[in-house]
């Protein structure tokens, strides 16, 4: 029997609330510990705590006294690809399976949340948690992040999406405020968030440290209850980052219900006596405590029967450690990207066996799998590259480390590494193909601090240099939780393969995809710069004096590099796969949504063109070439990863909303369709497109009313009193020096001029019939 029920009575929310003083009320919303909600136990009043823990790629769960931070002593558990990894897979279905074996491992260890996961935008390469997050694309960021939600709840479990709302950086990441427009917040920083509610409803969200446009997002009413609630229908709790909390009084008021970790009693107090001074309205505060309630009974029923005996045959604390990490490897080679595979003469890429072929670089050794910070994972097992292409080739493959990875002292490892570089090459010399594995160290990148530039460590580069002096024949494999440039030295190498961070079966996922027994349909999620200075929030990132400008608007990521047209690396969306892959048929054709909205359907064949089975990763993008606002080149809204066999052709659908069609206007804040012609493409990336075709969709007259401070020009376009405007202009009214410049005068300024016989009374007179 569970401490939350009794013989007569079980867990009852609303009879629990009713029970409880305003100091029990009060003390809910604050943890017990680090992890741990609080209980209250008392005579017919019993309410027990529940564990949260950190994700989101894997169980972090403290094996000991759960009152600190904890980031090197935890359960063992699988440790799964990171977002960078899982995004460059567009596999939502993939993605649901491995929220549901995250799921198996939370409940086995009696935690009720797993903290995941992160869908926030990845507005620059330099975040030091992008390797927490899926894409810089909303779209992508959305479907995957609802994927997994409704795969870790699946096994009645919660998880807390976060962190909400516009954290992009972990610079000043505590204080530091994202000043940032409604419009762009709404297309590309909140439209993620907004599908994975209204699609998944995760059991709770995390709100995150930062303030937007100056309001802590702990307390910011309109982001956690206006636009959260309110708008999308949020059911959950809200709960804070860990030490986001600044006032707890405001914080409650604002719709923030859980304040983790515990504060001592600190803040439960500052809540009783603001409601007991008549600052807070203790109606707030049980709203607060029974979303808390709520969290406590859904967790209940997977708890209790967490405590059974689930161990099996071939399981470990209650899930099947083996089956997951077979699943761990199958999500590595899927989020695995082959940049380049250029022949010399034919493509070096897949490898024949492993004959001929020599190792280099300590990242095949020593693997580097996860980030750093408060996600890193005690995996049950570790698979490093190097081991695995030695047993799955049965070949002694030759390898030499060929430089040091974050040795303490510099000045040591730069002797050694010069040690390691010779060996390296004379290994390299003699080998058919070179394999060499490349990438950042956990200095380089993690959760607290930003990268300072995109860059390889030094070393390494001289180690490519110098292979290359001695064997052409290299394939380049990444290890990054996040874009490097690749620009300077990829000419070095005839392939390139990303392989992320790819979790613990990270070195079998990427030696699949080298050996071909896994065709790499890995995409990327995030474009890969030429440099550094071409990144849209270059100059505006991390920002200064406590402030960070979200200049670039809603030109983020691709959106920026193709509305410049400036040349990429690598463009968002592309991958290489072994075989090929033709499309034919892109079509378009508008109709009525089920709400009556326009929607319009888009059809387009491909084909396998090639002898390798394959998967191909279907995009759509929409383009609105002319509109009101400034609308980016080409947006993504529908994807599809498809399974070919050789020569199979498959037609696939996809039905796009109003929403896909639409914009956030800024002034009727709300939105938009506006109507006109359409252009929708499809292709491979956002740069290889195979066929578009244009629709014309009756979208709403978004025109705003005339007004005094309406301009000539806005006048003259109007459909009622346009052509009157337009004859008192151009009718000889208006002497023919004076044209140039009107167009941009208000209404008022003309008529206070008198200019075309327009005075007052006669503009408020077309005003009336412009706006009747």
């Amino acid at each position: 029997m569970s401490i939350a029920t009794t013989p007569s009575r079980a867990f009852d929310v609303e009879h629990v609330l009713a029970g409880l003083t305003l100091e029990e009320k009060a003390s809910l919303l604050s943890g017990l510990d680090f992890w741990t909600t609080q209980p209250v136990g008392r005579d017919g009043v019993a309410v027990p705590g529940v564990m949260v823990t950190d994700g989101p790629h894997g169980l972090r769960k403290q094996a000991e006294s759960p009152d600190h931070l904890g980031l090197g002593n935890s359960v063992p558990a699988t440790c799964f690809p990171t977002a960078a990894t899982l995004g460059s897979t567009w596999d939502p279905a993939l993605l649901r399976r491995v929220g549901e074996a995250l799921g198996r491992e939370t409940r086995a260890n009696d935690v009720a949340v797993l903290l995941g996961p992160g869908i926030n935008i990845k507005r620059s390469p330099l975040n030091g948690r992008n390797f927490e997050y899926l894409s810089e694309d909303p779209v992508i960021a959305g479907k995957l992040g609802a994927a997994l939600v409704a795969g870790i709840q699946s096994q009645g479990v919660g998880t807390s999406l976060k962190h909400f709302a516009a954290n992009n950086q972990e610079a000043d990441r505590m204080r530091v405020s994202a000043d940032v427009d409604e419009r762009t917040l709404r297309e590309i920083y909140l439209a993620g968030f907004e599908h994975v509610v209204k699609q998944a409803q995760p059991w709770t969200v995390m709100c995150s440290y930062n303030k937007i446009n100056d309001v802590y997002a702990s307390q910011n009413h309109w982001l956690l209850t206006e636009v959260l609630r309110d708008e999308w229908g949020f059911e959950g709790l809200v709960m804070s980052d860990w030490g986001a909390v600044r006032d707890r009084v405001a914080a409650v008021a604002a719709g923030l219900d859980l304040e983790m970790p515990a504060s001592g009693g600190r803040t439960d107090a500052d809540v009783v006596t603001a409601v007991r001074e008549g600052r807070l309205d203790e109606a707030v505060v049980d709203v607060a405590a029974r979303r808390v309630l709520h969290l406590v009974a859904r967790a209940l029923p997977a708890l209790d029967s967490a405590a059974l005996d689930l161990t099996g045959p071939g399981t470990s604390a209650g899930y099947d450690a083996d089956a997951h990490h077979a699943l761990a490897r199958e999500a590595a080679a899927a989020g695995t990207v082959l940049l380049k595979n250029d022949g010399i003469p034919a493509p070096l890429l897949p490898l024949a066996s492993g004959d001929g072929v020599a190792v280099v670089g300590e990242l095949a050794r020593t693997p580097r799998y996860q980030g750093a910070g408060s996600s890193q994972v005690n995996p049950t097992r570790l698979d490093d590259a190097l081991s695995a292409l030695r047993a799955a080739t049965g070949a002694e493959v030759p390898f030499a480390a060929g430089y040091t990875v974050d040795a303490p002292d510099l000045a040591a490892a730069a002797a050694q590494e010069e040690a390691l570089r010779a060996e390296a090459v004379e290994v390299a010399r003699t080998a058919g193909t070179v394999l060499v594995f490349l990438g950042l160290p956990a200095s380089y990148e993690s959760e607290g601090f930003d990268r300072e530039h995109m860059d390889l460590p030094g070393g390494q580069i001289a180690l490519l240099e110098a292979v290359a002096a001695v064997n052409p024949r290299i394939v380049v494999v990444l290890a990054n939780g996040s874009a490097v440039s690749v620009a300077p030295w990829q000419h070095l190498a005839p392939a390139v393969v990303e392989g992320w961070l790819g979790g613990q079966a990270g070195g079998s996922g990427v030696v699949d995809v080298l050996l071909g027994a896994v065709n790499p349909a890995g995409r990327l999620a995030e474009t890969l710069p030429l440099r550094l200075v071409d990144n849209p929030s270059h100059g505006n990132f991390p920002g200064e004096l406590g402030h960070v400008r979200y200049g670039e608007g809603v030109l983020v990521g691709y959106r920026w590099y193709d509305a410049r047209q400036a040349e990429v690396a690598y463009p968002f969306g592309h991958g290489l796969s072994y075989t090929t892959f033709a499309y034919d048929g892109v079509t378009a054709e508008v109709g009525d949504g089920p709400d009556g909205d326009p929607a319009v359907r888009v059809r387009a064949t491909v084909t396998n063109t090639g002898e390798r089975a394959g998967a191909e990763v279907v995009q759509v993008y929409v383009g609105d070439p002319v509109a009101q606002v400034l609308r980016p080149e080409r947006e993504l809204k529908a994807f599809a990863k498809v399974e070919l066999a050789p020569g199979e052709s498959r037609e696939l659908t996809f039905d796009l909303t109003a929403r896909d069609l639409s914009y956030w206007h800024p002034v009727l804040r709300r939105w938009v369709v506006e109507g006109g012609e359409f252009v929708v493409s499809v292709g491979a990336s956002s740069r290889d497109l195979r066929g578009s075709a244009t629709v014309v969709v009756d979208g709403e007259d978004v025109r705003l009313p005339l007004e005094g401070l309406s301009t000539v020009a806005e006048a003259m376009d109007h459909p009622v009193v346009g052509p009157r405007v337009h004859a008192m202009v151009h009718g000889g009214a208006v002497a023919d020096d004076m044209l140039g410049m009107i167009g941009d005068m208000p209404l008022a300024v003309v008529a206070d001029f008198g200019m075309g016989g327009l005075d007052r009374d006669r503009l408020a007179a077309l005003l009336a019939e412009a706006n009747a």
